[in-house]
């Protein structure tokens, strides 16, 4: 049995297999609704949840995160209006984070439905502005980035240099307005508290939603019994089934410590109770979240584990340790995820006082034992 096989036979799907069909949804609990849309990305889909509302003294539906914007998934979205929302307005989209497959289409589900967007003041200002900047994600300081801890290959360089339009090409427009959440707030939602988690690493200031269930729901078999309301995390990107999170350091943020932040932050996801339904925005709704949270920190220190051993032979940099934490193929999309993801192993331990930092004659930061 492979480890990633063994890790997941730990955790328990109450659906099994079960997945939405395209334009559909399955419905979780009272008044919880998940919808599945396709991304055209190695990482194929996105997890999108509907749930029941009142909200201004309208009846209808929030809806948190909303996918890249291309005609598929606006096409997929009229498909759920027509047959999930039973007839009743959105009255207001919710978005975790800034990335492109959360937030794409909130300019379009807002106008459509003259409903407000929230979103952490964060992460509002940073796809803004990356929505805007003509060279964000990509551009000639990204391609100085990327060289300057080791991407030498002038091929490669030249089509992170011409890569100019990559976030505004899946987010084409951000709302002009927003609502705020923050950290520790309750969110009513259909009359129910929902306590925002602020969680970091991953992106600026990312929310997950968590609601407190009924004592009596608290089985392994279905996801809810009727009429029972199951405690449940909304997790975003924060805690994932199958995959761990990508954790990276960029040109904007060029001296961040990116992967402390994130392994802090799951932790304040472990006062939670341990039957909780956990809503990824990938992979499959699960139950077993302490035992997730403890593989994550188990995966990465393993990795940080092998960049401390590479680097014991002879100074590293970003780049070299590629091949160390990603022991697939990879291709210049998903090698520039990994690249600011290696960048993060290496500044945990450069913070940390266990590898040492210095820029070679070339200009390349190497990373070495103390």
């Amino acid at each position: 049995m492979s480890l990633s096989a063994e890790l997941e036979r730990a955790l328990h799907y109450p659906l099994g297999d079960e997945l939405p069909a395209p334009g559909r949804a399955i419905s979780l609990a009272p008044g919880v609704k998940w919808v599945r849309m396709p991304l055209p990305f190695a990482l194929d889909h996105i997890n999108l949840w509907l749930l029941r509302d009142r909200f201004q003294g309208r009846e209808g539906w929030t809806v948190v995160d909303c996918c890249i914007d291309r005609p598929e998934s606006r096409a997929l979205w009229e498909q759920v209006f027509e047959h999930e929302l039973e007839g009743l307005p959105v009255v207001r989209v919710v978005v975790t984070h800034m990335h492109p497959d959360h937030i794409g289409l909130a300019h379009w589900l807002c106008e459509r439905w003259q409903a407000p967007l929230w979103i952490s003041g964060t992460d509002f200002q940073a796809a803004r502005y990356a929505c805007e900047v003509v060279n964000s994600f990509g551009g000639d300081r990204l391609a100085a980035y990327f060289r300057s801890h080791g991407m030498l290959d002038e091929g490669d360089l030249e089509q992170v240099r011409n890569r100019k339009n990559y976030y505004s090409g899946l987010v084409p427009a951000v709302p002009p307005s927003y609502a705020r959440l923050i950290d520790g707030m309750q969110l009513t939602i259909g009359g129910q508290a929902w306590r925002c988690v602020a969680g970091y690493g991953h992106a600026p200031e990312h929310m997950a939603l968590y609601r407190e269930g009924s004592p009596a729901a608290t089985g392994e078999g279905a996801p809810t019994a009727a009429g029972e309301a199951p405690n449940i995390l909304i997790s975003g990107d924060m805690v994932l089934p199958r995959i761990s999170t990508n954790v990276s350091v960029y040109e904007m943020e060029p001296e961040a410590d990116s992967l402390t932040l994130f392994l802090d932050s799951i932790d304040r996801f472990k006062p939670l109770p341990e039957n909780t339904l956990v809503l990824p925005s990938h992979g499959r709704p699960f139950k077993g979240l302490h035992t997730r949270i403890q593989q994550l920190h188990d995966h990465h220190r393993d990795r940080l584990a092998e960049v401390v051993q590479a680097a014991h032979a002879r100074p590293v940099s970003a780049y070299d340790m590629l091949p160390v934490l990603f022991k697939r193929p990879l291709d210049l999309h998903q090698t520039t995820f990994a690249l600011g993801e290696s960048v993060a192993h290496l500044h945990r331990l450069w913070h940390g006082g266990q590898l040492a930092r210095t820029r070679d004659a070339a200009g390349i930061w190497r990373f070495a034992p103390v």
